[in-house]
């Protein structure tokens, strides 16, 4: 296994041969070893099967160098990467392949200077975690199979189930420096676990999900749990008619809203390109005034968690909006540096390389969020949410949610999947059909909509997605819904 140490001495001894290049200004190395474990799971109770598969694993590492070329035209910025090779060898190759490349880029103002703050002292990584075996990866898919078929043994299910899912296991090293005096490292680990539970006779599904950044803290026996119960749960589905209802959005639901639309919406690079409807709205009210949005990347306990950037500046809360009022954006460096005012500051907290839920070294920086994490002024307790709606629709699960006419206009659409119900005199009465109804919306308005926020909070991820969103439920007023798929009943 590569160490800190492997990295850290390809970043000194890269900027040592980096220093002795006449027409290099400034540069960049950032180097990182990850290690990405799926262990499947696929039960199908009528059909012969093994229930969890053997563990397959995706591992790399390598380095990029950005630069900054001082030619008589002006300044050049060019990126290069290497794979597999920390050598001297793999530091000419990425640095060759970054001068080919330069451009000029007249934003483009430095790179990063060590910051005044300190990273904050947290232990991001379970160093168990990094020497699991195989065999104890294996257990963890039994213990998520096995909360779900417990659960649906003692409701009375034993055929026609279909139990599907995996268990994630994220271990990331890397290390980070640069002409201006960086010198920084980070180790990090992620385990989660998302199951999906059907039964398929019932035409009922259900999800759960669990997260954990330590294996004492992690119990993929409750995504298991939590699958199957909501699948039972879920028999029976209702239709309803379309139009305009009160509803309570589930953290599934909250989590992928946000990640599609909301968290896009507040990066400074989509207000840089003008795909944002906030553009032009900081300081102004653009949500409830209960509402309240942050982005936290050193929380402990959070698999979105690190100690520091890609930039190597260290992590820490952004805040976004604060009781409804547009306060912040989501900021790497480059970015803080193109806005910086005398009047306004950003503070680059976001600046990552991620890909699939790595720190690539293949890819320059890019601002990315990390534990976003939703706040009410007034919060109440989930029975209480639910019953506040009196009559109206609980959205636990949306898929295939994107923007109508681009990310600006904050329209918006999606299908309601399953884990979903009907509210009928302040408690969930029928399980709504999964498949049957689609959302339609804008999402500014939904935010200037809420009315009541949960104080549980569960940290949900999505799938595609790179950041954790600490979602509650949250209830809205006069969300449209329409009735779809009716003709596939009939065929």
């Amino acid at each position: 296994m590569i160490t800190i140490e492997d990295l850290r001495r390809c970043v000194r001894d890269g900027l040592e041969y980096i220093k002795s290049q006449k027409d290099i200004k400034d540069a960049e190395i950032f180097v990182s070893w990850n290690d990405h474990v799926t262990v499947r799971i696929n039960y199908t109770s009528d059909i012969p099967c093994n229930g969890v598969h053997e563990p397959k694993n995706i591992e790399g590492y390598g380095l990029g160098i950005l630069v900054v070329l001082d030619k008589p035209e002006g300044l050049k910025i060019g990126f290069g990467s290497d794979t597999g090779d920390l050598s001297p060898r793999g530091i000419k190759r990425a640095l060759e392949k970054a001068k080919q490349c330069a451009v000029s880029d007249p934003d483009f103002k430095s790179i990063p200077s060590p910051s005044d703050e300190s990273p904050r002292p947290s232990s991001y990584h379970d160093k168990r975690v990094m020497d699991l075996e195989d065999e104890e990866m294996v257990l963890l898919g039994w213990r998520a199979l096995k909360g779900a078929l417990f659960t649906f043994k003692e409701s009375g299910y034993t055929r026609s189930l279909i139990i599907g899912g995996d268990i994630t296991i994220l271990r990331e090293k890397i290390a980070v420096g640069n002409t201006q005096g960086i010198d920084e490292f980070d180790e990090s680990t992620a385990l989660i676990s998302s199951i999906t539970a059907m039964i398929e006779e019932k035409n009922a599904k259900g999800t759960g999900w669990t997260t954990a950044t330590h294996l004492d803290n992690f119990r993929p026996e409750e995504s298991g749990e939590m699958a199957a119960m909501s699948a039972i749960n879920t028999i029976g589905g209702k239709r309803i008619e379309s139009g305009k209802y009160n509803v309570v959005l589930g953290r599934q639901a909250i989590a992928m809203l946000f990640s599609e639309m909301i968290v896009p919406a507040l990066s400074l690079s989509s207000i840089d390109s003008g795909n944002s409807p906030f553009v032009g709205k900081l300081g102004e009210k653009v949500a409830s005034d209960i509402v309240s949005i942050y982005d936290d990347g050193s929380k402990p306990g959070e698999i979105g968690s690190k100690r520091i950037t890609c930039e190597g500046l260290p992590t820490g809360k952004t805040d976004l909006i604060e009781k409804g009022r547009l306060v912040g954006f989501l900021s790497n460096h480059y970015y803080a540096k193109k806005y910086e005012s005398k009047l306004r500051k950003f503070t680059p907290r976001n600046g990552f390389r991620l890909s699939g839920g790595e720190r690539s070294f293949h890819r320059s920086t890019s601002i990315f969020a990390t534990n976003v994490a939703i706040e009410g002024t007034r919060e109440i307790t989930s029975e209480k949410l639910i019953s506040h709606i009196k009559n109206g629709i609980y959205i636990g699960r949306l898929w295939y949610l994107y923007p109508v006419y681009g990310l600006a206009k904050a329209n918006f659409t999606g299908t309601v999947i399953g884990d979903s119900y009907i509210i009928r005199n302040g408690k969930l009465s029928e399980p709504l059909k999964p498949n049957t109804v689609r959302i339609s919306d804008n999402f500014v308005r939904l935010l200037q909509n809420i009315n009541a926020i949960s104080k549980e909070k569960k940290s949900t991820p999505i799938w595609g997605s790179e950041e954790t969103v600490i979602a509650p439920e949250i209830a809205v007023k006069g969300i449209n819904l329409e009735n779809i798929a009716e003709f596939v009943e009939d065929l």
